[in-house]
């Protein structure tokens, strides 16, 4: 993980280590792992709960479809994928969202079984 994140600078390594921040407050029970070459947290049961990469103007953070579903009104202004939303450098990070869709995807996984993708 940390030669992962020592592969930016600026902009892109204060939003990854912000991720990574938000990520282990919120799941502190998760594992940190690499995984597709960028960071991952995988549930203590070894099922990834979700992922974070950084890129040349943002930062996207991967969930489960059914978890990104659950977001999408509040993620209607937002770059979104199957799984993804992202995180332009330029724009504040919506931590109390992410905070949420982290918490959420925890739930899921545990409450209904919701494997990774």
């Amino acid at each position: 993980m940390d030669e992962y994140l020592t592969g930016f600078e600026g902009a892109a390594a204060e939003r990854l280590a912000d991720l990574r921040a938000l990520s282990r407050a919120t799941a502190p029970d998760a594992t940190e792992v690499v995984r597709w070459n960028q960071p991952a947290y995988l549930h203590p049961s070894g099922t990834i709960l979700f992922t974070f990469s950084g890129h040349r103007a943002h930062a996207t953070m991967v969930f489960t479809p059914s978890t990104l579903g659950a977001f999408l009104p509040e993620l209607a202004d937002r770059r979104t994928g199957k799984g993804s939303v992202q995180l332009p450098y330029a724009e504040p990070l919506p931590t109390q969202l992410l905070e949420r869709m982290i918490r959420h995807r925890l739930r899921e996984h545990e409450d209904d079984g919701v494997l990774w993708m």
